[in-house]
């Protein structure tokens, strides 16, 4: 699909927004999820943590993810469908996947929360909280400098 090079930037500018609060909540939720460890069950501060990560996971990070893969899509439509099969692209994509299920991973471990049902301890989210940026970094490594 032929786009003009102006809505082409707006949609990468939208593209990029998207990204950039999509990955604040990936990197954030699980410090949330951190406190919320030490927080003792059903105390003040274990409730403010619940509404904090209901309302990140769904008022920001959700509508993050949405607007990011359909701006995406409509950069990959608008361009070259050769980039599908050129290995720094599938190597974004793969990364793409696994941040989108590190993002569902998330969704189910706030629920575990909200349920009072969480048995993982804080360095289980400290770790958890590394794997968002080491994808980042791969991803932006393939898409600025395509090393493949």
């Amino acid at each position: 699909m032929e786009i003009s090079p102006l809505i082409f930037n707006w949609i990468k500018a939208v593209h990029i927004i998207a990204i950039i609060s999509w990955m604040a909540g990936l990197l954030y939720l699980p410090r949330l999820f951190i406190y919320h460890c030490i927080a003792e069950t059903g105390s003040d501060k274990s409730e403010t943590f619940k509404v904090m990560e209901r309302r990140l996971l769904r008022l920001i990070m959700n509508p993050a993810l949405l607007v990011s893969l359909i701006s995406g899509g409509l950069m990959i439509y608008s361009t070259d469908l050769f980039i599908l099969i050129e290995l720094w692209f599938v190597i974004k994509a793969v990364c793409l996947c696994f941040l989108v299920a590190i993002h569902m991973k998330m969704g189910k471990w706030r629920k575990d929360f909200e349920m009072d049902t969480n048995l993982r301890k804080q360095t289980f989210f400290r770790v958890a909280n590394e794997v968002p940026t080491i994808l980042m970094i791969i991803i932006i490594i393939m898409v600025v400098v395509k090393p493949l």
